[in-house]
């Protein structure tokens, strides 16, 4: 299964803020930056992030965003749910399915059971487990 490039660079915003010291604001600028990323495109992806709980945005001058929540509270499975069309297959949407055999394939039931499986796995990681190297991430992150 492949990630959008939203869920990534949610992700990477995330990973980013959860890199920085628990009081300090970062800047969409500064992660854009840091990632290569369009200071445009985050900003959307930050909007929904702090519309789903998962930052805190605080404005004016010296304001920023930060994280709204301990890493230990963000669940990676969850944030890919909320930020992920699940629906890979048609068949997944009964109504736009157009598949003609969808009625006696199979298929359905094995990628639904694959898809439960992988986000099993990411249910079980918080952002604090993806931080465990935190100092040598934010040693690699360009400084704003």
């Amino acid at each position: 299964m492949q990630l959008t490039s939203y869920t990534d660079y949610s992700l990477r915003v995330l990973l980013y803020l959860g890199t920085q010291p628990e009081n300090k604001l970062s800047s969409i600028r500064e992660i854009s930056s840091a990632y290569g990323l369009s200071n445009n495109h985050l900003s959307k992806i930050v909007f929904e992030l702090g519309k789903l709980g998962l930052i805190e945005t605080i404005r004016g001058r010296n304001g920023g965003i930060k994280l709204a929540k301990s890493p230990k509270e963000i669940n990676i499975g969850k944030v890919v749910r909320q930020t992920e069309d699940l629906q890979i297959v048609e068949c997944f949407n009964e109504e736009e399915n157009h598949c003609i055999i969808s009625s006696g394939c199979r298929l359905k039931n094995v990628l639904n059971e694959a898809l439960k499986a992988y986000l099993n796995v990411l249910d079980q990681y918080t952002l604090d487990d993806i931080l465990i190297n935190r100092d040598y991430l934010r040693m690699l992150l360009p400084k704003g």
